[in-house]
């Protein structure tokens, strides 16, 4: 494991757009399941499944999706901020 400096007093760390976008993929889904009143209905029904099961199982899979997502924007930062030395 490589062993980072520590940062000084007073310095914040810094926020960058790739890094509010992975932010927001990985608090959707939490928001989506948490905010129960969305979802607690069973219209419109898709195959005879109600609204309430295939909201839920779309998730899994947009989770899934967004996390990748995330995962992929993170690797790529570090990347370019190590000059592109490979991990």
């Amino acid at each position: 494991m490589s062993e980072q400096p520590p940062r000084s007093e007073g310095t914040r760390p810094v926020i960058t757009p790739p890094r509010v976008v992975v932010a927001l993929c990985l608090i959707a889904p939490f928001v989506a399941m948490l905010w129960v009143g969305s979802y607690a209905r069973v219209e419109p029904t898709v195959i005879g499944i109600p609204f309430f099961y295939w909201y839920q199982l779309f998730w899994v899979f947009a989770s899934t999706g967004l996390t990748s997502l995330a995962y992929v924007l993170v690797r790529r930062e570090r990347r370019a901020r190590k000059g592109g030395a490979p991990e």
